[in-house]
């Protein structure tokens, strides 16, 4: 309660974008969104700023930003603005920027907003750090009595980083609602130790099924919506850091998702949904199918896109068949790399001939080789220049464009302290080198010449 006794108020907060380039790929919150739906359930007031919504009426009005290169499917470049590099970036030959809202709009829009009890701020990529420190270095000007609370991917993975240099009053250092909600109870001196929603049902922060929608009405302007249908992976990937955010895997009810999905196409006219999911065809006759079978007796006339690479090996004829039923416009598959030992020592997640499969029953299903993509993955240590191009010849060779995914390194992840040796860094190493960006100027195996002529490569080619 605050000093009126009123349940609190609560500003949430994404930070900017800070690094050398970034694209709204389906790019929103998720995790944030959830929470915010959740602690307005449980009656608290809720503001919120998203720093990197492109369609940001102050930035709109204020800037020369193009909403006209937005694409169909809603994915679109942000605005950007020319910053000064962190010194230990200083090096790396490309341009800095800002990416979201101006400084001067984040301003005018935190103070046309009733004071804030506490403030919540997010944070995803580790490296993006500098976006999230500038958020809360200016929010502790305007309100310096402010608690405020750091939570999210960075928070998570870099908690003493985080801790020691964020300015918050408080990190979370993983991505439990049962670590959030007691925290705010404490500082916001509330009491409810079963978390009823306003309706008096209870809430099972276990239980993904039990929460809300996402609160995508806190967008006034919106042209798609993520989905989650699941939380975790059951893979165990040497390069990926999933399984440091989420240990297991846990599934939303199919009919819950497609109602969700239904929900939003009635409410704010969205067609354009991309999945969230880490995996989302794993135990597909239990999740997937079911899901896609409701969705398609719905005949909701929505398109739907995977971001999220897909296991090439789940991918079966009656998965694929159903997937261009219901409106699937173009599907990321994951094949990282075509190095059999590679495969292995990264996860054995795939294999050359799964992948092949996969393709053939996705054309066999009807869709066309312009609606698939292909993950590769660079900068893998042991992974030589040779490597990536028999990778991206094989997916050309297939009809496929190949998307490059350069590998970042997260600290936790199999592969980091190798990597770290390979790459002759020491610990602790700060976490702006977890850029991806930086993997042609680092690795060992591949030098920015090399890079430039697999990107080349790729462009040249007719697909």
């Amino acid at each position: 309660m605050n000093k009126n006794g009123n349940k609190a108020r609560l500003l949430l907060i994404n930070p900017w974008i800070y690094d050398f380039t970034a694209y709204d790929f389906w790019s929103k919150p998720l995790g944030l969104l959830y929470i915010a739906a959740l602690l307005r359930q449980l009656g608290y007031r809720i503001d919120y700023i998203d720093c990197v919504d492109r369609f940001e009426s102050g930035l709109l009005n204020s800037s020369s930003h193009d909403l006209a290169k937005t694409k169909l499917d809603g994915r679109g470049p942000f605005y950007k603005e020319k910053i000064s590099k962190p010194e230990s970036l200083k090096h790396i030959p490309r341009n800095y920027c800002r990416y979201g809202i101006t400084e001067k709009v984040f301003l005018k829009k935190i103070m046309s907003l009733d004071k804030p009890d506490v403030v919540l701020v997010t944070s995803i990529m580790t490296y993006w750090y500098p976006g999230v420190f500038r958020v809360i270095e200016l929010i502790k000007k305007i309100y310096p009595d402010c608690p405020i609370i750091l939570g999210g991917i960075y928070a998570s993975l870099c908690s003493e980083h985080a801790v020691a240099l964020s300015g918050a009053d408080y990190v979370i250092s993983n991505t439990h609602l049962n670590t959030l909600l007691p925290l705010l109870q404490k500082i916001t001196s509330t009491s409810n130790d079963k978390y009823n929603y306003n309706g008096g049902e209870s809430i099972n922060l276990q239980d993904i099924n039990s929460y809300p929608y996402p609160a995508w009405d806190l967008y006034p302007a919106l042209d798609y919506v993520c989905v989650v249908t699941s939380r975790g992976c059951p893979n165990r990937c040497s390069y990926c850091a999933s399984a440091l955010l989420n240990t297991g895997l846990q599934f939303r009810s199919p009919l819950k998702v497609v109602n969700e999905i239904a929900y939003w196409k009635e409410q704010r006219g969205i067609t354009n949904f991309a999945f969230y999911d880490d995996a989302l065809l794993v135990q597909a006759e239990k999740h997937i199918i079911p899901l896609l079978a409701e969705l398609k007796k719905r005949s909701l006339n929505i398109n739907l896109y995977t971001p999220n690479a897909l296991h090439v090996r789940f991918i079966t004829q009656p998965v694929a068949q159903l997937m261009l039923e219901c409106g699937f416009q173009k599907i990321w598959l994951g094949l990282e790399t075509v190095d059999p030992k590679l495969q292995k020592k990264t996860g054995n997640k795939v294999d050359n001939a799964s992948f092949l499969k996969s393709v053939k029953t996705l054309l066999e299903a009807g869709f066309s080789p312009g609606q698939i993509r292909v993950y590769l993955l660079i900068g893998l240590p042991g992974q030589n220049f040779s490597t990536i191009i028999d990778s991206i010849k094989l997916v050309l060779d297939n009809g496929i464009k190949p998307y490059l995914a350069k590998f970042s390194p997260i600290p936790g992840i199999a592969i980091w302290k190798q990597t770290i040796k390979e790459y002759g860094w020491q610990e602790p190493v700060d976490p702006l080198w977890h850029n991806d960006a930086l993997m042609p100027y680092c690795s060992p195996y591949l030098n920015s010449e090399q890079y430039q002529e697999i990107k080349m490569l790729i462009q040249n080619s007719s697909i």
